[in-house]
């Protein structure tokens, strides 16, 4: 198997494993995070529902232009720190954290400290 192909299996297999475990409910909903080369994004999910509570991404309107590369810790940094503002607004006071299959290190750590320095409990 190649390389690129055996990665994409890996990965699909930590986020099944991680996602099986993980439910977000009114009380407490889902932080779900998602990375690509460019970009960034997270959003907060109550899955009793159906239904995203808010999202936040380095391609946003309003976060583009203090975003200037949106596939750093940087962004990840301003990304969470969006969220948890975006979360506290909408009355989000913990989550349970969905990595996605992405080890927890890098932007998705830096996403996440920086949504716990906003308020958000983990």
């Amino acid at each position: 198997m190649k390389a690129d192909k055996l990665k994409a299996v890996r990965r699909r297999r930590r986020k099944v494993r991680v996602r099986k475990l993980i439910f977000g409910d009114t009380g407490c909903p889902r932080l779900t995070v998602t990375r690509s080369l460019l970009h960034i994004s997270a959003q907060i999910i109550d899955d009793e529902q159906g239904v995203t509570l808010c999202q936040a991404s380095s391609m946003n309107k309003d976060l583009r232009d203090s975003v200037e590369y949106g596939g750093n810790v940087a962004a990840a940094k301003i990304v969470g720190a969006a969220l948890a503002e975006r979360g506290k607004s909408k009355g989000v006071e913990a989550v349970r954290f969905d990595r996605n299959g992405y080890r927890f290190h890098g932007r998705i750590k830096a996403l996440a400290d920086a949504a716990r320095e906003g308020g958000l409990k983990f």
